[in-house]
């Protein structure tokens, strides 16, 4: 990889490697290599296991009120492909992937290639510079969603947790619409949409608004990739 390109991954990252060469094999996915020890497999494997360990240790030191089923939910939520695939992508290291020809087409793949490959990276940080030097960039990168999270813990406020991801995410606050109602007035029930931008999300009824607006806002979290689940029962 060209000096340039490694120098503007060191920005993004945060980190500047003393071996450039481990930041180098980092990006070089198996498909692009004739021997795959020379890609970055080894380094994926080694990667998840530091994110996991970083990642467990922030949310006990955190969440001191939680019991391990939770924190088991929220890591594993955190460290899910989805999850760091849209990280990656959110630092544009996906960017400089080398992977052999026709592997960006299918779009299913190259979100496991760029989970992958944050993987990779963090191992790559982790034997340049020790394991402080990867858990800060871990915490760097994932501190949003940790904070998503911890919003999504509280309660279950579905509606806190979209206003947040989409005022930070999307400079965007979501605006909630009121489509229907019906039943008599004394056992009516709700539907709501939420709308942010153009963009609107599925709808979902509910016994009272506020439920059928936290339904919503469910609904659009799932379609937006935040968080994981089937949509809530609308009928």
């Amino acid at each position: 990889m060209e000096a340039d390109n490694l120098q503007q991954i060191e920005q993004i990252i945060g980190y500047k490697f003393s071996n450039r060469e481990l930041l180098s094999e980092a990006f070089v996915h198996s498909s692009a290599v004739v021997d795959r020890l020379s890609s970055n497999e080894r380094l994926e494997f080694l990667g998840d296991a530091i994110l996991a360990t970083v990642i467990c240790c922030a949310l006990f030191e955190r969440f001191p009120s939680y019991m391990e089923g939770d924190l088991t939910k929220i890591k594993s939520m955190l460290v899910s492909r989805r999850t760091c695939a849209r990280i990656t992508k959110g630092l544009e290291l996906h960017n400089f992937l080398k992977i052999g020809k026709g592997m960006s087409s299918n779009r299913a793949l190259t979100n496991s290639l760029a989970a992958g490959l944050l993987e990779a990276v963090i191992a790559a940080i982790y034997i340049d510079g020790g394991f402080d030097a990867a858990s800060d960039f871990v915490l760097r990168a994932f501190a949003p969603e940790i904070n998503l999270t911890d919003a999504e813990q509280s309660q279950g406020n579905f509606k806190s947790l979209l206003q947040q991801y989409a005022q930070q995410q999307l400079d965007i606050t979501p605006v909630y619409s009121l489509l229907d109602e019906k039943g008599p007035d004394h056992d009516k029930c709700f539907e709501s949409e939420v709308v942010i931008g153009e963009h609107h999300f599925p709808s979902a009824w509910g016994t009272n608004k506020k439920e059928a607006e936290q339904k919503a806002a469910f609904n659009a979290l799932v379609e937006l990739g935040v968080v994981e689940g089937d949509l809530p029962d609308n009928d």
